[in-house]
């Protein structure tokens, strides 16, 4: 089989992972020396992200897969070697100096070196089992099998279950259990959420998905309605002016779900989350420019004065003084790795669990006052402290 029609059939079938090129037969400073392609899905397509390598610039392009194979049609001659890696096998292209494409079949090391562990792994949703909804947002084929390019989505669908999981003792054992999740977007992990609590441990379950874009919020609604997910719902609105539901309600909110709200949107959850004494609190947070914007100690102006580390650093602070304050309003706080960096840098989540006979005094009082002193210490006005302003004064 030609490379280009083995290129093509893993393109249909879902097993393309990655493709390169290298090692050019004309050197010319103005011509790309490599090509490094892998798979992305932009504004809900599927495309194929090229990157050109220059002796002194990187470039990048996304193409259709029909414009892709195109490419590589005109390319491939035009290098002496490349490889595809797909799900089921590795191959490795040798170009000679006619332009014919010589192709060594080899095992799928990309698989074998990054997924054996999760390969053993007893997950909450298996693979090679099929999953309506896994099915519908296109991670997962019809017969179960997990598309190799969605292998992260799976992934991460998974590991946030399995952070899910380890909340269930402190959600009601028999009530409906009552969650938000406040910025769903597309909202792979709310309709995972559905169907692991109702599907798979047959709870019921009154879940509002809620986001700002009108055809996000329809479609999710759609697709629910399709799927039969009774009790699943998605509304359009605002995190910080929605209304949750009125402050004092006897019937509480069980838990609140907020994963990448932009910046001090995560504030916001949080903070909504605190006053109406949500039981378990999972939070993902993402783009913290806030505290950027106001830290500065002269002690530490080796590490601030250079924007990438002070960036970085004002991030993990954020979190940290959320922490710090959701464990002075009664909260057993968690920072967690989420995902793997090697998939995101936005890999942390703030779990916190309200503890069911309340947090002592006495530690609460501490962790206000280590909030305090940190805070400070940098000169920080963080957000969440003045949406929660009339609970900590």
């Amino acid at each position: 089989m030609q490379i280009i029609d083995i290129l093509k059939l893993s393109l249909s079938t879902g097993d393309f992972i990655a493709f390169t090129l290298n090692g050019r037969r004309q050197r010319d400073p103005s011509l790309f020396e490599k090509l490094e392609v892998k798979s992305a899905r932009i504004q809900g397509e599927r495309k194929y992200q090229l990157v050109y390598a220059y002796p002194r610039k990187t470039t990048q392009e996304n193409l259709t897969a029909e414009e892709f194979v195109l490419a590589m049609e005109r390319l491939i001659p035009e290098f002496r070697q490349g490889s595809l890696c797909t799900s089921q096998s590795d191959y490795l292209l040798i170009t000679n100096k006619k332009g014919d494409v010589h192709v060594q079949t080899r095992p799928p090391s990309r698989i074998q070196l990054e997924e054996p562990h999760d390969r053993l792994k007893n997950r909450l949703i298996p693979e090679n089992q099929p999953c309506d909804f896994l099915i519908r947002l296109g991670v997962m084929r019809p017969d179960g099998k997990v598309h190799a390019n969605r292998y992260d989505k799976f992934r991460q669908v998974n590991r946030f279950l399995e952070l899910v999981a380890d909340t269930l003792p402190n959600l009601p054992a028999e009530a409906p259990i009552r969650i938000f999740d406040l910025g769903c977007g597309k909202s792979y992990l709310t309709f995972a959420l559905y169907y692991y609590l109702r599907r798979i441990l047959n709870r019921e379950v009154e879940i509002t998905g809620l986001d700002l874009k009108e055809d996000v919020v329809a479609h999710c609604e759609s697709l629910a309605r399709e799927l039969k997910y009774e009790g699943l719902n998605f509304v359009c609105g605002d995190i910080g002016s929605f209304e949750l539901s009125p402050v004092g309600e006897k019937r509480k909110i069980d838990m609140i779900v907020s994963l990448h709200a932009c910046d001090t949107a995560t504030d916001e959850v949080l903070a909504q989350a605190v006053k109406r004494e949500a039981k378990v609190i999972l939070s993902a947070p993402c783009c913290q420019h806030e505290l950027f914007r106001q830290i500065s100690s002269e002690v530490m102006r080796p590490l601030l004065k250079h924007g990438i580390l002070k960036e970085r650093f004002a991030a993990l602070l954020t979190d940290a003084l959320r922490g710090e304050m959701l464990e002075a309003m009664g909260y057993s706080v968690q920072i967690i790795e989420f995902i793997e960096t090697e998939h995101t840098p936005k890999n942390l989540l703030i779990r916190a669990v309200r503890t069911s006979n309340g947090t002592p005094e006495a530690k609460r009082a501490q962790s206000l006052a280590e909030y305090k002193a940190c805070r400070d210490f940098w000169g920080a006005d963080p957000a969440l402290e003045k949406a929660l302003k009339n609970i900590t004064n």
